[in-house]
């Protein structure tokens, strides 16, 4: 107990200051509504933008990194879990066998032409194969799980995981702003939505703002997406022997379970059997979809706590623009999809 208790004591500090930048978000978004007559930035969006303006102007120490990661990645981990709730597996069958296609098309097709900007752009081949599956899978989880694949190094993986957090927050940012201008019906903005941002929390910030159903239809298309990341890994095992051999001191050639299908992953998929089975006292659903909404909020402030927007400049142009690029491809490659299967 002596040694536990300082543990979750330590947190307490950063997940105090990340309550605070959320609550901030909220009074924010309610004077907005008064003045304005309605919320143009909800809470969400919000505190991921005074994250990083804090964040900007100052680098929390010791005493708030530990309650900021545990907000960031914890917190938010939960809500994912917590919005199975939500979802049904009529929700999920109602995607059809033609859009689950779709899916993994575009996950395939945006892997390969991620990887192909990359080598055009004189990348390192490990760093390339990382952006291309972080890009079009679900950015840190498959880049974590590839890079004992291809034997990357520390480097290849820093750059990479920088670039999908920076990135991560801009797309979760500007996505929304897509939806006047393409005119995206809900169901189509879910689409995207789940095809587009880099990791399955992210789905929620960027379409809780937007509606409910683009929240539904998103985060089960994300799962769909996520769960590509294990036949891709053995795939990719398959076809970098020589990486990995070229690798000495690679001491595992395969990521383990856990980083293919995520704790949180699981756990969504048994709330939302729960839930199908209907299991989930109805009047129970709406407080614990608040509270997912919540824990959501939290763990976006966390993010932009967790951001320095200089990080791009130092990891150079090219990988700047090979990151770029994949992201737009995978864009127009998902709005394509969209539109080719007369998604309404």
């Amino acid at each position: 107990m002596k040694q536990t208790l300082p543990s979750y004591a330590s947190l307490l500090p950063g997940i105090f200051l990340c309550v605070a930048v959320t609550g901030l978000a909220s009074l924010l978004q309610i004077v907005e509504q008064d003045v304005a007559g309605q919320a143009y930035l909800e809470a969400l969006v919000l505190a991921i933008l005074l994250g990083v303006a804090i964040r900007t102007a100052w680098r929390p120490g010791a005493l708030w990194s530990p309650g900021i990661r545990f907000s960031g990645k914890f917190l938010l981990e939960v809500a994912v879990v917590l919005l199975g709730a939500s979802v049904s597996a009529r929700t999920v069958l109602a995607l059809g066998p033609k859009l689950l296609l779709g899916i993994m098309v575009v996950v395939a097709v945006s892997i390969c032409t991620s990887y192909l900007v990359c080598r055009l752009l004189k990348l390192p081949q490990r760093m390339s194969i990382l952006v291309a599956c972080g890009n079009s899978i679900c950015g840190n989880s498959a880049i974590a799980a590839v890079a004992p694949v291809i034997g990357a190094d520390g480097d290849d993986i820093a750059s990479s995981i920088a670039f999908t957090a920076v990135l991560g927050v801009i797309v979760v940012l500007l996505l929304p702003l897509l939806v006047p201008v393409l005119l995206l019906s809900l169901t189509q903005y879910g689409v995207l939505a789940g095809l587009t941002v880099y990791a399955v929390p992210q789905v929620l910030a960027a379409t809780l703002p937007i509606g409910a159903l683009s929240n539904q239809v998103g985060t089960v298309v994300k799962l769909v997406r996520v769960l590509m990341l294990g036949p891709v890994v053995l795939v990719i095992s398959l076809l970098t022997a020589g990486l990995r051999e070229a690798e000495s001191t690679q001491k595992s050639k395969f990521p383990k379970l856990s980083q293919m299908v995520p704790w949180f992953i699981a756990g969504f998929l048994a709330i939302l059997l729960i839930r199908s089975l209907g299991w989930i006292p109805t009047p129970i659903i709406a407080p614990i979809k608040y509270i997912a909404g919540l824990l959501t909020t939290i763990s976006m402030a966390a993010l932009g706590l967790g951001v320095d927007v200089r990080v791009v400049a130092k990891a150079g142009g090219r990988v700047t623009a090979a990151v770029t690029i994949s992201l737009i491809i995978l864009g127009i490659i998902s709005f394509g999809l969209i539109k080719i299967m007369r998604i309404a």
